[in-house]
């Protein structure tokens, strides 16, 4: 992946007001320009996945820190938890803060680890909540929210506070796997009518360390998981604009949802709103009036 490429995008999002530096690489923020099209985007999400008739629920961007710690996330990619500190001390602490606020020293050490984190994936916060039976059919859930990743970057692709639109399906085995499947084939067709230079590849999750490659071998051979990619900065390492993920019983099994009598199986699809907005733009064009009728159509209906 071109680094210089990345730059020059970077740099022309900026130029054109599309994207405000927010002073940290990876924290931008957004346009009227670019706000209309992450939302008319989502709308073209939810008109699309109407037809099989999700319920609609909404979470903040803030994480129980218990059910974080049981998800696993930390075991597997703890380079890209984002935990949230608040000051804890008296009046002579505050007065200590505020000196070393001043001399540029480290302050951090009157700070304590709170009850919340920043949220990973939007379907984390949900699962904690259907703990206990579920219907015999299972559930189809449809759940938004900003995310965070540490993973500064100067790829505009990459940002550290991003939001996802993500369906979620609840169910037995070869429900959530047929499920998933239907919408492999549904995101292809919906990307392609966009006209974007889309297709299908088998992915990891990005987890660390030793252990984590076996996990990530382990991931690709049973095709837990696939992305919709699109060239943006790279041809060669096109971008991940949506994701396909079929969990088995690890959420059923860790929170003790039940469908039928059994561990529950979770799969997601999960759409990446800001990549695709930037692939929008990488591939139509900075100024969105320009862009070809049957791709305006799409989301200007």
């Amino acid at each position: 992946m071109s680094l210089e490429a990345q730059k020059k995008f970077l740099g022309e999002l900026l130029e054109a007001g599309l994207l405000l530096d927010g002073g940290v690489d990876g924290v931008y923020g957004r346009s009227a320009v670019f706000e209309d099209i992450v939302e008319r985007f989502d709308q073209y999400v939810s008109r699309t996945g109407a037809f099989d008739g999700p319920t609609r629920v909404r979470f903040p961007p803030l994480l129980s820190r218990r059910h974080f710690e049981k998800s696993g996330f930390l075991k597997n990619m703890p380079q890209l938890a984002g935990t949230i500190h608040s000051f804890i001390g008296d009046q002579k602490a505050h007065n200590e803060l505020i000196q070393e606020l001043g001399s540029d020293a480290d302050w951090s050490h009157h700070q304590k680890m709170t009850d919340v984190v920043l949220t990973p994936a939007a379907c984390y916060s949900l699962y904690p909540t259907l703990t206990g039976d579920q219907p015999a059919d299972g559930r189809l859930m449809d759940v938004f929210s900003y995310c965070f990743r540490h993973e500064p970057s100067v790829d505009p692709c990459r940002m550290q506070m991003f939001r996802m639109h993500e369906y979620v399906r609840i169910g037995k085995p070869d429900a959530v796997t047929a499920w998933r499947s239907g919408w492999l084939d549904r995101g292809l067709e919906m990307m392609r009518a966009l006209s974007l230079d889309v297709h299908i590849a088998l992915a990891n999750d990005p987890f660390f360390g030793r252990t984590g490659k076996m996990l990530a071998a382990n991931q690709r051979e049973q095709e837990l998981k696939y992305e919709l990619v699109v060239p943006i900065t790279s041809t060669e390492n096109p971008t991940a604009v949506l994701s396909f993920n079929y969990h088995q019983d690890l959420f059923g099994g860790l929170y003790g949802i039940r469908v039928d009598g059994a561990t529950a199986h979770t799969g997601c699809v999960g759409f990446g709103m800001e990549r695709v907005t930037l692939a929008l733009l990488k591939t139509h064009g900075l100024d969105p009036a320009g862009w070809p009728r049957t791709v305006r159509e799409k989301l200007w209906p």
